[in-house]
Parts: structure tokens; sequence; C-alpha cells
């Protein structure tokens, strides 16, 4: 490249040069010389041109650049794989050593925060301890001879084995639940049965239920049917109309005894305390 660009300059300069003697020593005029100059730059492209395609034909051949540079391009490429190698493991070994010093172990607490949250909600938290072996703690009873010559592991394992206080404890005995009594009203006796009394009771609500009974019903038949309205005898009582006074209800009276010889109204009132 350096001999063209030579050769294309000294030509140029070669050609000014005759051109400029030429115009000086002959006749020509300013158009012969502009042709002989359009000539001259003509023959010299056209020189220049075959010496750069001839001259890589013409010169030796001689080793080039390219060759003379794989050996040390090949081993700047063997050292630039090893260093990225060895960059690579140097990496893998950060992350291996940060997995196992962090986050490792802030994920298996994290699990056991949220197992021990679990069994607390569930109500298993015994699940978090690590319990008791069996028989720690325990000395071994004294035994005799003969009980040392017949004893087997399982009976040893047995009697170090501590039980807990509500295993060897004997259940109480269950309370006998309360028999409920079932209130049973007599049946309503017809209109013209002989001794039929129409009771009316007024319940605090404002509400009035009617039925019909024998004098001859025992007068605690009352209290059974109030029950059946919806109030306890425990809480309310029941009274006369007028005068206003709780009725004499007893296992050994009945209707009429209590002073219910015809149609009577009475009615449901709560308890006074002061008199319980």
């Amino acid at each position: 490249m350096t001999t063209s660009k030579t050769i294309v300059v000294f030509g140029i300069v070669s050609l000014s040069l005759f051109c400029f003697a030429s115009v000086k020593n002959s006749n020509m005029g300013v158009r012969g010389a502009l042709l002989f100059a359009g000539r001259g730059l003509f023959l010299l492209g056209l020189s220049g041109w075959l010496v750069s395609v001839l001259y890589p034909w013409l010169r030796p051949s001689s080793p080039s650049p390219r060759n003379r540079r794989e050996v040390p391009d090949e081993e700047v490429k063997r050292k630039r794989d090893l260093a990225r190698k060895e960059q690579q493991k140097k990496h893998l070994e950060k992350a291996t050593s940060y997995e196992e010093s962090v986050l490792r172990p802030r994920n298996e607490s994290r699990l056991r925060q949220r197992e021990e949250r679990f069994y607390r909600m569930t109500g298993e938290a015994w699940k978090l301890t690590q319990g008791q072996p069996l028989g720690e703690g325990e000395s071994p009873e004294p035994q005799s001879e003969e009980e040392e010559g017949s004893d087997t592991p399982n009976r040893q394992a047995v009697r170090r084995r501590k039980l807990p206080e509500s295993a060897t404890r004997a259940p109480p005995q269950p309370e006998r639940p309360v028999e409920k009594r079932v209130v049973v009203l007599p049946e309503e006796p017809p209109d013209d049965a002989e001794g039929v009394v129409r009771v009316a009771l007024r319940c605090p609500s404002g509400r009035t239920v009617k039925r019909k009974f024998l004098k001859s019903d025992n007068s605690l038949v009352l209290l059974d049917w109030m029950l059946k309205t919806g109030y306890h005898p425990a809480i309310y009582t029941i009274c006369t109309s007028y005068p206003r006074s709780p009725l004499d209800v007893g296992r050994a009276l009945t209707l009429e005894d209590a002073g219910i010889k015809m149609d009577t109204v009475l009615n449901v009132e709560e308890k006074d305390p002061s008199m319980t």
C-alpha cells in the first residue's frame, strides 16, 4: 500500500513538471495543455492499476502477519478461557457459601415458625417438646434375689417407666345424672262429665290459656300446666284473682281442696324473693 502511494505521488509530480516544461518550451495553447494533461493522468491511472494488480504476483512470498499472529492469539485465547473458568469457579463458591450460611438457615427458621404457629393453633403444642426418655430421673426399686434372677429387660423397662399422673390415678366416678321428670297432664274431661271445672291461666306476657280439669285431680297438676306453658315453678307461682294471694297446692290436696270448686281465673306471677 505504501509503495502504491509513492508511485502515484511521484507520477503526479513528474507529470506536472513535464507539462509545465512542455507548455513553456512549446507553442501549444491552453487547450492543448489541458488535453495533454488529461492524457497523462489517464496513463498514470492505468499504470497505477496495473502495478496494483501485478505487484502481489511479482513480489516474493512471505508469511502474512495473520499467520505470524496465530500462535500468540491461541495462547491468549487459552489464558482467557482459564481466567474465565477460575472466575466462574469463584462465583460458584460464593453462591454456595451464601446459600449454606444465609438462605438455608433463614428458610429453616421460617419453616420452624410456621410449624410452631400451626401446632399452637391446632392445640398440639406438645409436639414441639423433645419429650423425656422412659425411666429418666427414676431410681430403680430394690429387688429381691428371686426377682433379679427371673427379671427380664421388658419388666425392667416397665418398672423404670414413669407414667403421667393421669394414667396412674384412678378415674373419678361419674356422677349419676339427675333424672328429668317428664310432665304429663291428664286428659281433658268432656264438658258433661261430673265435677268438671274450667280454669283460665293469665300469663305475665298477656296471653291467657284455658283448660278443663276434674275437681278430684291433684292440685300439683296446675304447676305442671304452668311449666308446660313456659313458666318454671321455681321462679313463678299461681295466685288467685281476688283476693290476690298465692294458691295453696300440695301433693295431698285436690283442686277442690285448694278452693277451685267452679270455673276460675288464675294468674301466673313471679315469686317474691323475700318470701322464698
